[in-house]
């Protein structure tokens, strides 16, 4: 198993488990310290730690043989703690996913790669990865899962034109999708995007 850190429940007791991704330069801790703003209580929190503290190289619009074999190590990294939850008894609509910038890219990109019922994906600022996006990579059905994306309209790492493009597929592929664009310029996490998962999502 990748190194993990777990926090909230335990495996054993919850019922509701989420996947939580840090972005790049960052620390598994530093994305759960998110618990302290979602509604999390009730769930078993595994964060992941990317070595070196990124998950691909290069931007995630880089042509694609930049970010490998990195960012497959990744995706394999996200599918053996999916794999793991699986083989402990929890189904696909038990397991939640939670990703700030290139996690957020990373829990888009493993879900739609692999779509199937999950609690919820909530991706504050990401996209779908590739240099052009390619609708052969992604296959199954969400079912319905609802689907988190929250950006600002013009972000210096994820422009506007792929959050809305990787919604569109995603759509596609049978989620509820929803997208909250701000009109700052801010590369961060606000608190109407918290508000509006707690209320939608995690309630």
């Amino acid at each position: 198993m990748p190194e993990l850190i777990h926090s909230g429940k335990s495996i054993e007791e919850a019922t509701k488990v989420a996947i939580m991704i840090h972005g790049r330069g960052a620390t598994s801790a530093s994305i759960l310290s998110l618990s302290q703003y979602l509604n999390l209580d009730e769930f078993a929190l595994l964060a992941p730690q990317a070595q070196g503290g990124s998950w691909y190289p290069y931007s995630f619009m880089a042509p694609d043989a930049n970010n490998e074999p990195a960012f497959s190590n990744s995706v394999e990294i996200i599918n053996k703690v999916v794999q793991n939850l699986l083989d402990k008894g929890f189904q696909s609509d038990q397991i939640y996913f939670i990703g700030f910038s290139q996690g957020a890219c990373l829990s888009l990109e493993y879900t739609s790669q692999n779509a199937k019922k999950y609690g919820g994906v909530m991706a504050f600022t990401g996209g779908l990865i590739g240099e052009k996006l390619n609708p052969t990579k992604y296959k199954g059905d969400f079912l319905g899962t609802p689907v988190f994306i929250g950006s600002s309209h013009k972000d210096m790492h994820v422009p506007l034109s792929r959050i809305e493009a990787s919604a569109e597929l995603i759509k596609n592929l049978g989620a509820e999708v929803k997208t909250l664009i701000f009109p700052d310029t801010q590369h961060t996490i606000r608190q109407e995007e918290i508000e509006w998962i707690n209320r939608n999502m995690l309630k």
